[in-house]
């Protein structure tokens, strides 16, 4: 098992661009179920989720290639025809999100066997959400044996669908499957996040009707079949704030490029209240620190465009050094202080109660071997280590692989001392 070990107290002055966003990605690869026509996305993040999607992908009878374009990374997805409407446990298990292959499924052949995803390290996420649109677009849900079972011979009908609380997976996954329904779909407290406009941006293209994404209410109206497209992957919003963290964390100059700094908006003010100094660009953002200690503040996580839940434990690693106590209350997921105890082997000082966690700034972090136990938690030891004394050696970093794309090689650009050890061989320099 691979782990990274990073040399702290070194500024990082240098550019850093962003690549496309994970978390829109997975669910644009998805919509090539819905035609037999090619999609061809660029801008591609190359991940071990985006992998894992793509081989699940091919065992339903979609052709993937993934090649080199004139801008970058692109992905080919061509589905001329289902062959499978299983999605099996082991690969469902492996990336909660490929449960949206459900909707698609059954919308184009109107039938879907599809594995639940069980448990995840970060709290329940149940997929409750998720089968109330279907059912509410007339599909018959059946629950056996760990799987879903879902039939619409007659296909789909356009209906009202409301979410009692705002849900991204869902509102996504009403999304790829209303854009085949007959008639009109409505979605109510729909989410309003950048990969949500990015969905229906691409399945636009491909030729479905959808007004409203990005805002509360969604409508779309059904169309009998949709076409391939070409479709630019939004930039990773996640990623653009976690290095926004790390260089402030670190010290030094960084002009983060190739995304937008409103995505992240909620985060830079925070920082800025911290005492980081934030330059929004055209093309991204620049962050500064020029060593001066930090002011502590207080977040609370919320759905877009509030504070992102994906961004809270990056932000936690740089309250750590902050003067003062910060208060950081989790309002998404139960279970996501998770990194808490890791940090506190740095010489962190957190206690965490229930959903909020106080974190009372220490004057200097110390290296020490940690574990990462899931994505957001994996990095938020990295950013940390970035200002640790001596060397942290992060274990478990699979995780971080799912997520990130060359983060050896983006902060080590930086001046960062951060190297891969091989499980069994050598070390890599970043």
């Amino acid at each position: 098992m691979d782990r990274i070990a990073i040399t702290g107290g070194i500024r990082l002055e240098g550019v850093i661009p962003i690549s496309g966003a994970k978390n829109s990605a997975i669910k644009l690869m998805v919509a090539s179920l819905l035609t037999d026509e090619t999609l061809t996305l660029t801008n591609m993040p190359r991940l071990a989720d985006t992998r894992f999607l793509a081989r699940l992908l091919q065992r339903l009878g979609v052709i993937v290639e993934e090649r080199e374009g004139p801008a970058g990374a692109e992905t080919v997805l061509t589905t001329p025809e289902i062959l499978s409407t299983i999605a099996p446990y082991e690969l469902v298990r492996q990336m909660r999100a490929s449960f949206n292959v459900l909707g698609p499924l059954v919308a184009r052949t109107g039938q879907a066997k599809v594995s639940l995803p069980g448990g995840c390290a970060i709290g329940a996420r149940p997929v409750d959400l998720h089968l109330m649109a279907l059912e509410s677009l007339g599909a018959r849900i059946d629950l056996h044996e760990g799987y879903v079972y879902a039939q619409a011979p007659r296909g789909l009908k356009g209906a009202e669908i409301t979410f009692p609380s705002v849900s991204v997976g869902a509102t996504e996954h009403a999304l790829l499957t209303a854009v085949l329904a007959r008639g009109e779909t409505v979605i109510m407290n729909a989410a309003r996040e950048p990969e949500i406009v990015d969905l229906a941006e691409c399945l636009t293209k491909m030729g479905a009707k959808i007004e409203g994404a990005g805002t509360p209410t969604v409508r779309i109206v059904g169309v009998a079949r949709l076409g391939g497209t070409e479709h630019a992957v939004t930039p990773d919003r996640i990623e653009t704030g976690t290095y926004a963290l790390a260089a402030a964390m670190a010290g030094g100059e960084v002009r983060l490029t190739r995304t937008r700094s409103d995505f992240v908006e909620a985060l830079l003010q925070k920082m800025e209240e911290a005492g980081v100094e934030v330059e929004r660009l055209n093309d991204g953002l620049t962050v500064r620190r020029d060593g001066e200690r930090l002011s502590a503040v207080e977040i609370e996580t919320d759905p877009y465009p509030g504070f992102a839940t994906d961004l809270q434990a990056q932000f936690m690693a740089l309250m750590t050094l902050a003067d003062g106590e910060s208060v950081i209350r989790e309002t998404i997921f139960e279970n996501r202080f998770m990194h808490a105890p890791e940090l506190t082997r740095l010489g962190a000082e957190i206690a965490v109660s229930g959903g909020e966690a106080r974190v009372r700034g220490v004057e200097r972090l110390e290296g020490a071997p940690v574990m990462a136990t899931d994505l957001r938690a994996s990095v938020s030891l990295v950013i940390a280590a970035l200002a640790a004394r001596g060397e942290t050696v992060v274990d478990r970093v699979y995780h971080l692989d799912r997520g990130f794309e060359r983060l050896e090689e983006k902060l080590s650009a930086c001046g960062a001392r951060v190297r891969r050890i091989r499980d069994g061989g050598p070390s890599e320099e970043g």
